[in-house]
């Protein structure tokens, strides 16, 4: 699964911006049913809705920040509920798609392209950051997390799906697929690179250093779980069969303690 990597630090900013301004048609064609409509507020692999899990709590009149936001389809179903949501992705391509969609669903939702590794908003901007896979996982979570907890106010939520570390150390590179022996060291997770694009994991206990070095503090942590009948375009038949005996994907969610102060 990994091979070497180019030397710059911001090396993987670059590849992955390549990677999604290439592909983005394609992603929108092979997953639109998945993520569009009434599953737009929904989460990860299995598109869990939102309603169901409540993992932002009340969004009315919140001011959010969707990091790699896509075609802002999340952001606009919380713009339809009152939310003042803003949307930023890193890449030209998906955000036309999401002006087109803003317009057409008539409500405000304004874009930005930037890097989540550097956010370009004053500190203490926002009441709630989320991500449903995205930039959490394509940006170097040392440097995406401190961004997210100063971009946060005091009190405030960071959301986000990513992969979970059980998926990288359990990757057959050759088969490109998920296979139920140890593939690679749990340890040695940091930098990835997959195909053409360069994602980004920790192990469980680094996670939990990063949060509080950062001020945030872990609520809740869920292993989404597909039931026997779901179905992904994200995930193939018999991946699908391995995530029912061992977590494909986590989605966190953390507060920024009241003080607003983190522990260097």
């Amino acid at each position: 699964m990994p091979r070497k990597t180019p030397n710059s630090r911001d090396s993987h900013v670059r590849t992955n911006r390549r990677f999604w301004e290439a592909g983005s048609d394609e992603y929108d064609r092979r997953h639109t049913l998945a993520i569009g409509g009434d599953r737009a507020a929904a989460w990860g692999l299995w598109r869990v809705p939102e309603s169901s899990l409540r993992l932002l709590g009340p969004v009315r009149g919140a001011r959010i920040l969707e990091l790699g936001c896509g075609a802002a389809r999340w952001s606009i179903a919380l713009a339809q509920k009152g939310a003042r949501p803003i949307g930023l992705d890193a890449t030209r391509s998906q955000l036309e798609k999401a002006r087109r969609l803003v317009r057409e669903s008539r409500v405000r939702v304004p874009l930005v392209q930037g890097n989540a590794e550097r956010i370009p908003f004053d500190d203490s901007t926002f009441d709630t950051v989320f991500c449903d896979w995205g930039a959490m996982t394509f940006c170097d979570p040392t440097r995406t997390v401190p961004e997210c907890a100063r971009v946060l106010r005091r009190g405030g939520r960071l959301v986000f799906s990513t992969a979970s570390p059980i998926r990288y150390i359990t990757f057959d590179a050759k088969r490109d697929r998920q296979s139920r022996r140890l593939e690679r060291s749990y340890f040695d997770l940091r930098r990835i690179v997959l195909g053409d694009t360069v994602e980004f994991q920790l192990p469980y206990g680094e996670w939990i250093e990063l949060f509080a070095r950062s001020g945030l503090t872990v609520e809740r942590l869920l292993e989404t779980r597909p039931e026997s009948a779901d179905r992904s375009s994200y995930v193939g038949g018999g991946d699908a069969t391995w995530a029912r005996d061992w977590p494909m994907e986590a989605i966190w969610s953390v507060r920024k303690s009241a003080s607003g102060r983190s522990r260097r």
